[in-house]
Order: C-alpha cells, then structure tokens, then sequence
C-alpha cells in the first residue's frame, strides 16, 4: 500500500530538480521531540550543524508516541515534500525504503566506519537491500524504573528485585499518601510498560518467541494470561486522572515527589536531566523487577529521503554529524538514551547512563537484546498497533478478563499480519 502511495511521487519528483543547482544550506528535519528533555537533546545536533553553516528548519509534530508525526510524514512524502530527515522507528524505515523513496547514504557510512560500530541489530533496521538508509541516533531501553528518592527514603523502600517485591513497594506509597506509579493512559505508554510486565512474567525466551517471533501459541498461553492478570494489578496504583496524559507530565509527577515511580522508556531521564536532577541523589534507576540482564530496546533513526541534488550536501552533513563520536555522546548524555555506536566511551554518562551502555554490552553478547514491540522494534507496525490497541482495551476495562485479552490479542495481530 505504502509503495503504491508514494512510488509515483518518487519518480516524478528525482528529474524534477537540476543536479547543477547551488547546495541548499538547510536541514529540514521532521520529528516528535517536543518535551523539554528532547528538544534540549536535538539543540546539540542543531549546534552542531550550525557551525558548519547549515540552517535548521524544523518540523516538530507533538506526540510520544510519533503516530502524529507519521501521518504527516506520509502526507509530505506522498506530495514530493520529502523533509531532509526524518525521525522514524525501524519497521517504518523499512517500510519506505520498499517504497523506494530513501535515499543512500552507502557512501558515508563507508567512510565514517558504521558497519564496525552499530550493533548487528540496529543495522537490520538502517540498511535496506545493501544501501545504508537511515542513521541510528540512539539506543533506548523501555524495562526501567524511574523513582523519586525522597519518597523512596520516605517510605523506606528498597530497590524490588521482582514482581512481588514491586507490588509491595508500591503498596507502601499508598498506604503514606503518595501515587505509587504514574502512568499516562494512552496505548503507546501502557504497551511500553506491558512489555516490560511480558519479560518480568515469562523470561527472555518468553519475550522472545511472543513478542518477536509472535509465536501463537506463547501468545494465548497461561503466561500470557498471567503477564495481563500482572499489569491489572499495577494499573491498580496508577491515580484517578492517569487517562490521556502525556509521558512527561507523568515523568513530571516523579520528579516532583508526587509519585514514587514512573515504568518507562529511558528518555524519561531526559526530563529529570532537563530539570537538574541526580540519580543517587535526586533519583532511582533500576531495571523493572525480573527483567536484569536483558535490555528491550527501541532505536530513533534519522531516516533520510531521496532528496534532490542541492540538497544531498546538507544530508551528508546531517548523518555525518549524527554518527560522529561527540554527537553521539553528548546527544545521548541529554536525551537520556546510550550510543547507537558501540565504540563512544562512557566518560560524560552519569550513572544510569553509564548502566545503560553495560547493560546493552552485555545483552547484545548474551543474546538478550530484544525489540519492543510497542515501540515498533519487535514486529511491524500493523502488529505493533493492533498490540497497543488490545492492552489498551484491557487497562481502561474494555476487555474485562485476562483470558478475554488472549483471546482478542491473537486475533488482532492474527488480522494485521
């Protein structure tokens, strides 16, 4: 559908533009970074282009979750609107480099050395039939704990080492008065914390086979059942106005002590950066409980358009910037999430981060590094929508029973393949 969409557009716009035109000194990116934390990350790249002449004209469409960003992606590619970049997840990128409307950046990446130094499984996302087509920002990692210390020391927690260890940890909260989780009610949000509730339940081989694989029969086993019975439970601590919020007020909620802890994605660090806050000090980072060792990653790319040839001198300059070793780590540093290249020491991360990077290490060579499926890393979208939309169901009681859940997951993701 996509490659029907879009093809047309691609041929008639590549003779449109004189290859004998000056360059363009403009950089057009497309994005949903529009918190705090994000837009302070991207003022980096922005710098960073800015010193070597190039403008920044940017094209934010607010929403976490970037289906907003999407639509509108696909509204300007299929008018020959094609943006510089554009900030995209990896089935996405896939999805218009079949359309045939990326451009390549091959060349660079040979130059700058990207085979030896992205991970093999951000690469399966970024090249597409041998041409590299998007450039990997970061790595982020969805199984996290978020906790303001204060209330932690308040209510003399610990860190919970598992399921049942967080169920009580949360009990405490509430028994002192506090909002033991915050949570945003929108589907991305609470499918981002269901998959960490799937690897705490089922283990790795669990996540795998259900998540990845979407092996039918891990998907309506008791596992399962228990993974959605586990998530009813937590959603018993969320606040009474946890429906439609956005994850950085959720994350503001943490920060401000009037929730002990927020399960999300590790971009929410961005925020407690952004607000000058410590981990150890300030706040808690562990793994969510179960899940240590394995690491549920998401990766933002720049996905880079076939743009004409005035334009390609700022793109290179774009991707260079964006894999260079500095971006890299001062990006990363802000934004919350580890290097999407394996080789940028941990000098400037803080704690958390400096977790992060060891336990992506470890999980890329142990075997359990594992694509979120909310995030649009564990199956595409089609399945990854029809996903969100069943746990959604569920967390506002359209779906009232564990074995109901099962019943719809199945089908859902069967009628999306």
């Amino acid at each position: 559908m996509l490659r029907k969409l879009l093809i047309g557009t691609a041929l008639a716009t590549s003779f449109a533009f004189s290859a004998h035109a000056a360059d363009v000194k403009e950089v057009q990116m497309l994005h949903w970074w529009t918190s705090g934390g994000e837009a302070a990350a991207l003022n980096v790249l922005k710098q960073d282009l800015a010193k070597e002449g190039y403008a920044w004209k940017d094209v934010p469409v607010a929403g976490g979750g970037g289906d907003a960003a999407m639509t509108a992606l696909k509204a300007m590619v299929a008018a020959g609107n094609y943006p510089t970049a554009s900030q995209m997840l990896g089935y996405t990128v896939l999805d218009y480099a079949a359309a045939g409307v990326m451009g390549d950046l091959t060349e660079t990446a040979k130059k700058e050395g990207w085979d030896k130094s992205v991970p093999a499984a951000l690469q399966k996302f970024s090249v597409y039939d041998g041409k590299w087509v998007a450039a990997p920002v970061n790595v982020h990692s969805v199984n996290w704990l978020w906790i303001n210390k204060a209330v932690m020391d308040k209510i003399g927690g610990t860190e919970p080492k598992t399921f049942d260890d967080f169920i009580a940890l949360l009990d405490k909260a509430k028994a002192a008065g506090v909002t033991p989780l915050a949570l945003g009610g929108q589907n991305w949000q609470e499918a981002t914390m269901f998959d960490s509730v799937v690897l705490s339940t089922g283990g790795p081989e669990f996540y795998k086979k259900a998540m990845n694989d979407l092996d039918e029969d891990s998907l309506k086993s008791d596992t399962m059942k228990k993974s959605f019975d586990n998530l009813a439970k937590l959603v018993t601590y969320v606040d009474a106005n946890f429906s439609g919020r956005d994850w950085n007020l959720a994350t503001a909620m943490v920060i401000k002590g009037d929730a002990l802890v927020q399960v999300m994605g590790d971009w929410a660090k961005g925020e407690f950066h952004a607000a000058k806050k410590t981990p150890g000090t300030d706040f808690l980072c562990y793994r969510f409980p179960g899940t240590d060792g394995s690491v549920i990653y998401n990766s933002d790319m720049f996905g880079m358009f076939n743009v004409p040839e005035d334009r390609k001198a700022a793109q290179v300059a774009l991707a260079t910037a964006t894999l260079s070793k500095s971006f890299q780590s001062a990006f990363n540093v802000v934004k919350g999430s580890v290097p999407a290249r394996t080789d940028v020491p941990d000098t400037d991360f803080d704690a958390c981060g400096k977790k992060g990077i060891a336990d992506l290490k470890k999980a890329n060579e142990g075997g359990t590094l594992f694509g979120s499926l909310a995030q649009g890393y564990g199956a595409p979208p089609a399945v990854a929508n029809a996903y969100k939309d069943v746990v959604s169901k569920f967390v506002h009681g359209q779906i009232k029973t564990s074995d109901e859940a099962v019943t719809e997951l199945v089908k859902a993701i069967d009628d999306a393949k």
